[in-house]
């Protein structure tokens, strides 16, 4: 059974950096393209970005030029490092399964049971 733990998110200001982490284990150590979603209550679950096991990368628009994905295969941990972070992007961000051919809004590619408890991003004005 496979697994996915994301930790780092906190509170920061306007403009501020953060750099949030994604562990895998189990059989999603083996994930080939994994991404960072968030949500906001009341809205639609969105994909910012995603990276594949060979180090290809897709950005939502919203995200693109101060967001970065990377990832270490052999540590099984992604990582995104937020810079310039505005007050839209508070959100609870969580790492799964995403496909390069999509990102933004209406992207399903991720597995129902690789969902973790997220990790909460507030970015205060």
């Amino acid at each position: 059974q496979g697994r996915l733990v994301e930790s780092g998110g906190a509170s920061v200001q306007t403009g501020g950096s953060l750099r949030i982490s994604c562990a895998a284990s189990g059989s999603a150590f083996n994930i080939n393209v994994i991404g960072w979603y968030r949500q906001t209550p009341g809205k639609e679950r969105e994909l910012v970005a995603a990276i594949s096991r060979g180090g290809g990368t897709k950005y939502a628009d919203s995200v693109q030029n101060r967001f970065t994905i990377s990832r270490d295969n052999a540590k099984g941990t992604v990582w995104l490092q937020m810079n310039e972070l505005e007050p839209e992007d508070t959100a609870a961000y969580y790492c799964n399964e995403a496909s390069l051919d999509c990102a933004g809004y209406g992207c399903f590619d991720y597995r129902e049971d690789y969902w973790g408890q997220g990790t909460q991003v507030t970015v205060t004005s």
